[in-house]
Formats: structure tokens, C-alpha cells, sequence
């Protein structure tokens, strides 16, 4: 029996090349009558960041500073994302509608792409790769490549080729 594709999971780093990447999975979903579920991952600060600014503002300041900051980030984003969707998806004849759903989280992107994969039971991965060096990968791996790694299921990796820069999602 060969493999259907019903919902995939593209995700993104909001890297200006994303639209390479996001039509493979819009290919894929019109091919198979796929849903795709986006998802982009917020970093959080690093402990030597919170730290450095909890010397010179209290504990419960940064936190509510913070709060109200990550909502204007998430909102910025999942904005630029559904214009992206939008604007990639004009020429599709379920057009926007095949998204169904943008997601912004926060954590670590690899542990929280591998997490969304499994809640919303994807099929497929599909999410762009940048170039790094042997030495590069070894000391800082990277998401792509620990996704693959860790994926339950298959993950298609598009190649972000420098120098051909894209509209950044959004823009």
C-alpha cells in the first residue's frame, strides 16, 4: 500500500528563501489533498540574557515586560505568516483554506517542530536546511539536522541556496 500524505508540517525560521521551501509543501498538499499546518518557533532568552537583566530590573518586572513583549512578537509573526500563506496560496485553487493552521510557540525549535509533529499526527516534515560546515555542524548541529535525526516519520529538507534570496515571509 503506498503512503498517503494528509497533513504536513512546514516549518519555518522566517529565513527570506522561505517561499522555496513552503511551495514544496504546497506541491505536496495538492498533490496528496493535504492540509499543512505552519509553525515557526521562538527562541527563549538565554540565562546568561535573563540574568544580565534581572541586574538592573526586578524579578517581576522582566517577567510582565517579557509577557507583553512575546505577545507583540507572536502577533508580528503569525501576522507576516498569514500574509505569506496568503500570498503564496493565491494561485491555489483552495487557496488560503489549505492552511489549517499558523502556530507560533516557543522553546527549542527542534523539540518543539518534533512535539507539533506528533500532536497533530503529521505525515511529513518539511522544512528548509542552511549550509554549514563540517566543523559547524559538529560544535552546533542544527535544527534541520537534529529534527532528522529524532523524525518518526519522514522529513523533506530544502536546501536554502545562498544568494537566492526570496520575499521574506510576510514582507
Amino acid at each position: 500500500m503506498l503512503p498517503t500524505i494528509r497533513t504536513i508540517l512546514y516549518a519555518t525560521d522566517l529565513d527570506p528563501r522561505a517561499s522555496r521551501v513552503f511551495r514544496y509543501a504546497v506541491s505536496l498538499a495538492q498533490r496528496y489533498d493535504a492540509r499543512i499546518v505552519v509553525l515557526h518557533v521562538i527562541a527563549p532568552l538565554s540565562v546568561f540574557a535573563q540574568s544580565l537583566v534581572e541586574t538592573c530590573i526586578e524579578h517581576e518586572q522582566v517577567e510582565e515586560i517579557h509577557r507583553r513583549a512575546r505577545e507583540k512578537v507572536v502577533e508580528e509573526i503569525r501576522g507576516r505568516l498569514e500574509r505569506f500563506c496568503s500570498t503564496e496560496l493565491a494561485s491555489d485553487p483552495l487557496g488560503r483554506a489549505r492552511v489549517a493552521e499558523v502556530r507560533v510557540l516557543d522553546g527549542q525549535a527542534s523539540e518543539v517542530i518534533l512535539t507539533e509533529a506528533g500532536r497533530i499526527t503529521a505525515d511529513m516534515i518539511v522544512m528548509g536546511t542552511h549550509q554549514h560546515t563540517v566543523i559547524g555542524e559538529a560544535l552546533l548541529g542544527s535544527t534541520a539536522h537534529r529534527v532528522l535525526l529524532k523524525a518518526t516519520g519522514p522529513v523533506l529538507l530544502i536546501r536554502l541556496a545562498d544568494g537566492k534570496e526570496e520575499t521574506a515571509p510576510g514582507v
